[in-house]
């Protein structure tokens, strides 16, 4: 069993969207194991986003991601990373095939919809920085 991380982005917030998002990770068989609503502040937003975040576009990520409180949820299930990305379709929704996630309700690269983790060292790394010990729990 794997988990992962998800963030419901401040579009997918904004649009509400969450529970038809989360309905589809429900039916394709993942458990939630964990989930917040935060806000996300510039320390964690560098620390999560580190490998763009000397790029020019970073300060639009961070505006955007700090926005309005998001919703950060581990997930776990068989190859989950996997699987919940194959779910989402690519990272540019305007690629998104219809029946995915962000083919459905993304809009561009960043209004996505849903930030998942891109590897199984990733998602442990991601679920550790947004989820402390006890705040997690087995399905």
């Amino acid at each position: 069993m794997e988990k992962t991380l998800i963030i419901f982005k401040p579009d997918c917030m904004d649009n509400r969207h969450v529970g038809n998002v989360l309905d589809r990770f429900e039916k394709a068989g993942f458990s939630i194991v964990g989930c917040k609503m935060v806000r996300l502040g510039p320390k964690v937003l560098h620390e999560h986003y580190a490998h763009v975040a000397s790029l020019p576009f970073y300060p639009e990520i961070e505006k955007f991601m700090s926005s309005r409180p998001v919703i950060v949820m581990a997930l776990e299930g068989q190859s989950a990373v996997r699987k919940v990305r194959d779910l989402l379709g690519p990272t540019d929704s305007r690629k998104a095939p219809k029946g995915t996630i962000r083919g459905d309700f993304g809009a561009d690269m960043m209004r996505n919809v849903v930030h998942a983790s891109d590897s199984v060292e990733n998602a442990e790394i991601e679920v550790a920085r947004f989820f402390g010990p006890g705040e997690t729990f087995g399905a």
